[in-house]
């Protein structure tokens, strides 16, 4: 696995030696547990690398710094075949090559079940960092990425039915966060922003509390597009109506970046407005003025 075009000595050393341009480092860790986060029977080692990385990439670009480096630390069961923990590593490079960086180092250990944590390392490339704590009311909120596509391939994948949608299946088992939103968010001003990780109304709930605000979101604004895989599901068996919105708004895993600008700001396409910041209800998140009455979103000890 090559280190990457950000480190200086990579995997061979006690320590990698990774650039750091701007002076300062921005650090991420995460895991994915094997019967929590993903199924060896659904998911190959390819997919749980990409998984591991994908999640602690999009968290550094969600402070609007450029991903520079990952560490790996796995532990796998001894009767773990060799070609699926060949599999993990050829993951683990291709999305860290995907955002930017590389495979700079890490451990390997034994145990029951597949445990795989990752660092990932940034660098803030002379912008201030974004944090959760920026929103003011007045502002929009934008969301770069997908909505639900994550949630929906979940489904699709244990109920069997992966054919529905192979897109939707894909999304779950290898999630494609746009990396390259994040510092792009951060030239154009953005005062808050965050990784949707937990679920779109979960994690913007992470910025109305930070920040002091509430955050109030049109289900117009939210709901998939001709376009978008999510509607070819509409009339699809179970998957209609009420369970396409759950998904979008707390479903999670999809790892799209949500932001908000000040008023006026001219936003690229691919950042689309789904509702403003308002100074009622302290840390609150509404749809259309009103407490959303389906799931609220991931709640990682229950």
């Amino acid at each position: 696995m090559p280190p990457g075009p950000s480190a200086r000595i990579g995997i061979g050393d006690d320590s990698a030696v990774v650039n750091a341009p701007s002076g300062s480092v921005v650090a991420a860790v995460d895991m994915v547990i094997e019967g929590r986060h993903f199924l060896r029977s659904l998911s190959s080692g390819h997919d749980v690398g990409v998984k591991a990385a994908a999640r602690n990439l999009a968290d550094i670009a969600a402070m609007g710094a450029v991903p520079t480096a990952l560490l790996a630390a796995v532990a796998l069961p001894a009767s773990l075949e060799a070609e699926w923990a060949l599999d993990l590593a050829s993951g683990l490079a291709a999305e860290a090559e995907r955002a930017g960086a590389g495979v700079v180092g890490g451990d390997t250990a034994s145990a029951e079940s597949v445990i795989v944590t990752v660092t990932a390392l940034g660098d803030l490339d002379g912008l201030a960092p974004v944090r959760r704590s920026g929103a003011r009311p007045g502002e929009v909120v934008a969301v770069c990425g997908a909505l639900g596509h994550s949630a929906a391939g979940y489904e699709l994948l244990t109920s069997g039915d992966r054919s529905a949608s192979p897109a939707l299946a894909a999304a779950h088992l290898r999630p494609s966060p746009p990396y390259d939103a994040g510092p792009e968010a951060a030239r154009l001003g953005a005062t808050a922003m965050i990784d949707v990780s937990d679920g779109l109304l979960s994690d913007l709930g992470h910025i109305a509390a930070a920040s002091g605000v509430a955050i109030d979101v049109e289900r117009s604004a939210v709901l998939p597009g001709p376009e978008d895989p999510l509607s070819s599901l509409a009339g699809h068996g179970s998957f209609a109506g009420a369970r396409i919105l759950d998904w979008v708004l707390a479903g999670g895993e999809d790892h799209a970046l949500a932001a908000t600008f000040p008023p006026g700001t001219a936003l690229p396409a691919r950042w689309r407005v789904i509702g403003a910041v308002v100074p009622e209800g302290r840390g609150t998140v509404t749809v259309d003025g009103a407490a959303y009455p389906g799931p609220g979103g991931w709640q990682h000890f229950r």
